[in-house]
């Protein structure tokens, strides 16, 4: 395959993954009825973290149990929902965004660990290998504002904002 077809798989890839972060924290911030209900969003009050956390299995189910709910952590998952998804689809900060994307999908393939259906295998585990694969792509340059990002000041720099 040459390097173009493989540019054009790892945009594929970067806009379905900063779509799929970005839907979440957009469902979950206002209840859009997909998996939040209007009832059950951030916005009316409740925790985006509470359920999924509160379920946890495995070895750290107690670790995860015990910071369910709590704001701080609430927040610092919205967040990363949000940036990691916004970076994704502008095409900037690809390098950051691809491991903070693993970093979230680890915590959560962490929290449920093992996997129902398999010994250790599921969808987060295939998130993350795409999340690094994006690290090592240019896919931000292809429509997306990733060249002009790195030459910005500031990534200059701080190249690992790349």
């Amino acid at each position: 395959m040459n390097n173009s077809k493989q540019l054009y798989i790892w945009l594929l890839f970067r806009l379905c993954m900063g779509w799929l972060l970005l839907w979440a924290f957009l469902d979950k911030l206002w209840g859009l009825g997909f998996s939040t209900s209007p009832d059950k969003s951030w916005l009316s009050g409740n925790s985006p973290t509470l359920g999924y956390l509160k379920s946890a299995t495995g070895p750290l189910a107690s670790l995860y149990q015990s910071i369910a709910g709590h704001p701080v952590t609430d927040f610092l998952f919205m967040f990363g929902l949000l940036c990691v998804g916004v970076a994704l689809i502008l095409g900037i900060g690809i390098r950051i965004a691809g491991y903070s994307g693993a970093l979230i999908m680890f915590l959560m393939w962490s929290s449920h660990f093992p996997p129902a259906q398999n010994p250790f295998l599921d969808d987060h585990i295939i998130y993350i290998l795409v999340f690094i694969g994006l690290t090592f792509s240019s896919a931000g340059d292809m429509w997306g504002l990733g060249t002009w990002w790195s030459k910005t000041g500031l990534v200059k720099k701080l190249p690992w904002l790349r």
